[in-house]
């Protein structure tokens, strides 16, 4: 490999690591913002997608002029490759961010509706799902990036317990209709951050073995320890 690829691969990669760090303060402000219903903190996450958006579409570009300009093969491949695929996630994570913004931005007026305590729950899952991922990315560990994958299961079941809640809470007051809707959507909101973490647990694992592992992560849990 040589020097002027080791270099622009680098320089992505910490320009990568520097994404992910707004991706994840959007994610915790936009969750801070519908717990305390704070619309100023909402649009503050509404405000930084822009960012991201230039982010990513610079970081794409860049790797395609790697793609194109040096040819890389075996592991420098797959350093480029993963880039573009967690690059792309890490965008749609900030826009499920705004997301959950905006819906807290209409539930502020709604003093009277809780959201469902499960829903804490998928955030912290969700947000942890994400930080672990990054760091077996930045640490490249494998088992790490199984054991990301084998908990979305755990955000799978409490979605499904979330949207039983908030139906049962519609049927039993008309009234909540309306911020229950929204409440659905925080929660599958975190729940495709969840599916997006793995998918960068996935990459990672294919960075570090070569193998695609993705839909099939199941099979690779029990082999994490080998």
């Amino acid at each position: 490999m040589s020097k002027h690829l080791e270099r622009d691969i680098a320089a992505l990669e910490q320009e990568l690591l520097s994404m992910s760090a707004i991706v994840e303060e959007m994610i915790d402000q936009a969750w801070r913002s519908l717990v305390d219903r704070s619309t100023e903190l909402a649009q503050a996450v509404i405000d930084r997608d822009e960012i991201v958006n230039k982010k990513e579409v610079r970081i794409e570009e860049e790797c395609l002029k790697i793609l194109a300009l040096h040819q890389p093969v075996a592991i420098d491949l797959r350093r480029t490759a993963t880039i573009i695929k967690i690059n792309n996630d890490l965008e749609r994570i900030a826009d499920l961010a705004v997301n959950i913004a905006e819906r807290g931005q209409r539930l502020t007026s709604e003093h009277r509706f809780q959201l469902p305590n499960l829903v804490n729950t998928m955030a912290e899952q969700a947000t942890r799902m994400l930080s672990d991922a990054l760091d077996a990315m930045v640490k490249s560990d494998y088992n790490a990036a199984v054991r990301v994958c084998s908990a979305d299961d755990e955000v799978d079941q409490a979605l499904a317990a979330v949207v039983s809640e908030l139906y049962e809470t519609m049927r039993a007051d008309n009234e909540s209709i309306g911020p229950a809707i929204h409440a659905l959507s925080v929660a599958r909101s975190l729940e495709r951050i969840a599916d997006l973490a793995t998918n960068i647990a996935e990459d990672v694992m294919y960075l570090i073995k070569g193998d695609i592992t993705r839909h099939r992560h199941k099979v690779f849990v029990s082999f994490a320890d080998e």
